[in-house]
């Protein structure tokens, strides 16, 4: 999915704020008590890093690694450094979930077109899919991949809160200024001057207000935008892979703090495939997080 590479700047006294759209999101870069010149540079190394791994990783393109990949047609392909750790990150979430987080079950998109409309797929659709869903049928080398034809590889799940991360750090060695990355509500900050505060995100209503803070993480999951409803049932966007069908009974939006945006985005996609049990597994995990159930108003752990 291609999108322009314009880079809007705006300055509010020390506050300096830089927007563009990455990963079909809004971006937007803060950067505080700087320069002109080191906080264009600041922002353009955020942006060109969020470029980057979209061009490298996206499943949209048919001129990327992640193309070469799904299109090898059962054969080997070679990785590199950054993405054999990504797939290792991956394997982990596959783990840790018992299979239920899956970067195989991209193929899914075929049956379900979550467009706010009442059109379920057919059962015998989601049947052809899941033959290709699994991964645990990967085959993998320290630093090669092979899929079984037809699969395909979808980092959609890992790959905006690695970028944020990764944008982070990278601007970060400029200078000791505070500084904020936010790609499409999943951010990461750090404050010497005064806090950063942001507002958070819910599905028809803000969730929990605004959050202060100097140093951390937030990551959202949920189905404020993309889901179906039908006679009264909404489906979530977020699917399970061994059976195809969206987790039932799960959050309408979870929002988790971190030190790091990959963690907090684990943490809150993890909780949203427990569906009923999502609050229980914060809880153990030790999270502060905000959850929503419904319209009902959100809670806090």
């Amino acid at each position: 999915m291609s999108q322009g590479r314009d880079i809007i700047m705006e300055q509010d006294g020390p506050l300096w704020r830089g927007r563009f759209a990455a990963m079909a999101s809004p971006c937007e870069c803060l950067i505080r008590g700087v320069s002109e010149s080191l906080a264009r540079r600041s922002i353009q190394c955020v942006a060109e890093e969020a470029w980057r791994i979209e061009h490298k990783f996206s499943r949209y393109r048919d001129d990327n690694l992640m193309a070469t990949i799904n299109n090898a047609s059962g054969q080997w392909v070679a990785l590199d450094d950054e993405t054999a750790r990504l797939l290792d990150f991956a394997d982990q979430c596959w783990r840790l979930s018992e299979g239920a987080f899956d970067i195989t079950s991209g193929v899914l998109r075929r049956a379900w077109q979550f467009d706010g409309s009442d059109c379920l797929p057919e059962q015998a659709q989601i049947d052809t899919l899941l033959p290709l869903v699994g991964w645990q049928k990967v085959d993998r080398r320290a630093h090669s991949i092979r899929l079984q034809a037809g699969m395909e590889l979808d980092l959609g799940g890992i790959g905006k809160e690695y970028a944020v991360d990764r944008a982070f750090n990278l601007a970060g060695q400029l200078s000791e200024a505070d500084l904020l990355v936010n790609f499409g509500g999943d951010l990461v900050g750090r404050a010497a001057q005064e806090p950063w505060l942001v507002g958070m995100e819910g599905t028809a209503r803000p969730l929990a207000g605004r959050l202060q803070f100097t140093t951390g993480a937030l990551a959202t999951s949920g189905d404020s935008r993309r889901f179906l409803l039908r006679d009264g049932i909404r489906y979530s966007h977020v699917l399970d892979p061994r059976s195809g069908w969206p987790v039932s009974s799960a959050p309408r939006a979870v929002t988790v703090f971190g030190q790091q945006c990959t963690q907090a985005g684990l943490l809150s996609t993890l909780a949203i495939l427990q569906g009923k049990d999502a609050e229980r597994l914060l809880d153990e995990a030790g999270a502060q997080y905000w959850i929503q159930w419904g319209d009902d108003a959100p809670a806090t752990g």
